[in-house]
């Protein structure tokens, strides 16, 4: 009798159908990067200014109110009263939105992507980066609260003696002293000024990564403006408290 073969495994056919690709998230994680970049941008000037603006507490309530009044009536009689301020207003909300909502879907994919592994080993200098959600969250209260108080004068938020502005003069000096001679929204404000240096310091520094800077040089001289310009900020802001409750101004 002949030895049988033993049978001979036929490989199966290849499919000749290509594996579906996994499409990429729209919008991408770039567009989101460089979408906070712009606005990000937009706000620290926009604080730089305001801040510079607010210690003009400092020369007494009639340029204080000059001021106020002016920003208002700013661009008379091209724009009506308080167009100007108006477009600032739609601007700013425009790039709120679009900060809070890039943030929001770049936290979101990024704890996709880590999964349930925690990161370890993070040293102080990764404080602002770690914080960066909930410093925004506080930023975000703080604008609710902030309008409420200084400039609808929305009790029990506002200070009782609020005094709506006039299309012929403001008393915005005496609504921010009344404001912030209440204790509890002093040290609300100092609290406020400390996230926000946090938030505006490690923001301003990631700029550097999100507009594709690599020099070693250059990202050194951008941290160094990213401490100063978010330090400038912060002791101005929070020295108008701190004045206010020691009697210096008001």
């Amino acid at each position: 009798m002949g030895t049988s073969l033993p049978p001979v495994a036929v490989p199966a056919p290849r499919s000749t159908t290509p594996a579906p690709r996994r499409r990429a998230p729209r919008p991408s994680t770039v567009t989101l990067k460089v979408t906070m970049a712009l606005t990000g941008t937009v706000f620290a000037l926009y604080v730089l200014v305001h801040m510079i603006g607010n210690l003009k507490v400092y020369t007494g309530a009639e340029h204080f109110d000059a001021y106020a009044h002016w920003l208002r009536t700013l661009a008379e009689p091209l724009l009506p009263y308080e167009g100007a301020l108006w477009i600032f207003r739609v601007v700013l909300l425009a790039c709120l939105v679009a900060h809070v909502g890039a943030s929001a879907l770049i936290v979101v994919r990024a704890r996709r992507a880590r999964g349930r592994v925690r990161r370890t080993g993070m040293g102080w200098r990764r404080i602002p980066a770690t914080l960066m959600p909930y410093t925004g969250l506080v930023l975000l209260v703080f604008i609710v609260v902030h309008i409420l108080d200084l400039t609808t004068g929305t009790r029990p938020v506002a200070p009782a003696g609020f005094v709506d502005p006039t299309q012929t003069s403001s008393d915005a000096y005496q609504n921010l002293t009344e404001s912030l001679q209440r204790w509890p929204m002093a040290v609300f404000y100092l609290f406020v000024m400390a996230m926000l240096f946090l938030h505006l310091v490690h923001g301003l520094w990631t700029l550097a990564n999100d507009f594709g800077v690599t020099g070693q040089r250059t990202r050194q001289v951008w941290a160094l403006v990213a401490l100063v310009v978010a330090g400038a900020v912060a002791l101005g802001d929070l020295s108008i408290p701190i004045a206010v409750l020691a009697g210096w101004v008001g």
